[in-house]
């Protein structure tokens, strides 16, 4: 059955019927023979073993593809105990991002979350910039963990690009709703219906989730709520932020518990949210996003400029309607940035949605309150000086 007949998706793609028989597809462990075990669909694997066969080219070829296809076609999840078999490097970035949490709370950094109401917990944006600037030789330890790059390697091919966010999640602290992740996991129903089908299947190939675990996570501690094979219902996007899709969710999530040094990785259109912590003691996760190579254009582009330089024009064509109002939308689109992402989200949080202002954002609020060049310019010059690390 092709499940986008539609090139404009719709609440009317999202069938419930397929997307249970999906997701309720069982994992059978001759399709991950490399797997230690199967635990709630998700095939976990020993960190220790892939370790002592590093170096046998044909077991890390077929490790690299039995993983591939577990993020591609298969449960999306996978799960590696003990990938640190050495937790004194994982504890020692521990204590070091604990360190700049400390500083970046005396200092009131931050404060917002993409999925979870702010101060339910505590979050070390950028993390992997952080912690090299703190600390570059334990940097250097942390990251030579041959799991990280394999996992990276398998999704993503070559020349992939790591960032990681730090999650403390404090005792009491709530569960986040149901979602996709980065990119279209970061978009409105209204903006997701603007994107043709194909893009739809494209985002998960494009980015990698993962956790590196800093801390005992016993279920009842609320680690990740994963949903398998849901990433294989091609709706899923609109159909993650839909109430009978997350009420599904709610019923039939399944968690593993983990232990610091552990690590899991999967597609970022899996049904996944951070669980309820209800112990007494915080859970702490480095949770990596690795992006694609190929999630760039081919030429620099001062865009900043091609704003200012356009705007006093589109403010008389707007004044003497020589142009319309969808005219000037073709312009603002061809002039400015209209992504948000990269942004630094310590200095631009996602309070009150997902994703900050983009440059196209500025410039058409400018021609909307009509502000004049040297505003815009001003509130240019503001929106880049906040995209620096």
């Amino acid at each position: 059955m092709n499940q986008l007949d539609s090139t404009w998706l719709s609440e009317s793609n999202c069938d419930f019927g397929l997307f249970r028989q999906i997701v309720e597809h069982t994992t059978r462990k001759d399709t991950v023979p490399l797997a230690e075990t199967i635990d709630k669909g998700i095939p976990v694997y020993s960190g220790e073993a892939i370790a002592s066969r590093i170096d046998d080219q044909t077991f890390v070829t077929a490790l690299l593809t039995e993983w591939n296809q577990v993020f591609d076609t298969g449960a999306g999840v996978i799960a590696i105990k003990g990938a640190y078999p050495d937790t004194a490097v994982v504890e020692q970035a521990t204590e070091a991002l604990l360190q700049i949490i400390k500083q970046e709370t005396e200092a009131s950094a931050g404060g917002g979350d993409h999925f979870a109401a702010a101060g339910a917990n505590s979050r070390v944006w950028n993390a992997h910039e952080k912690l090299a600037r703190a600390n570059p030789e334990l940097f250097m330890h942390y990251y030579a963990n041959p799991v990280i790059h394999l996992a990276s390697r398998a999704w993503l091919g070559p020349n992939y690009q790591i960032t990681a966010q730090v999650n403390v999640v404090h005792p009491g602290g709530s569960a986040q709703v149901c979602h996709r992740d980065y990119h279209l996991g970061f978009q409105t129903v209204d903006q997701l219906t603007q994107y043709p089908q194909n893009v739809h299947r494209l985002s998960p190939h494009l980015t990698l989730q993962g956790a590196i675990v800093h801390s005992a996570m016993p279920l009842e501690s609320g680690p990740t709520q994963l949903l398998p094979n849901s990433q294989n219902f091609h709706a899923g996007y609109l159909a993650a932020q839909l109430p009978e899709y997350r009420e599904y969710f709610l019923e039939n999530h399944v968690q593993l518990e983990l232990q610091t040094g552990d690590m899991t990785f999967f597609n970022p259109a899996v049904f996944h949210a951070a669980g309820e912590n209800q112990t007494s003691q915080d859970r702490f996760a480095n949770l990596l996003q690795v992006g694609s190579a190929f999630g760039r254009t081919i030429e620099i582009v001062d865009r900043k400029s091609i704003c200012e330089l356009v705007y006093p024009h589109l403010l008389n064509a707007k004044s003497a309607g020589t142009l319309t109002a969808i005219d000037i939308e073709h312009v603002i689109a061809a002039a400015g940035e209209g992504y948000s992402f990269p942004c630094n989200l310590d200095l631009t949080p996602p309070v009150g949605g997902l994703a900050p202002p983009s440059q196209q954002d500025i410039l058409r609020t400018a021609l909307n309150d009509n502000h004049t060049p040297a505003q815009l310019k001003a509130s240019l010059n503001t929106w880049q000086e906040l995209q620096r690390s």
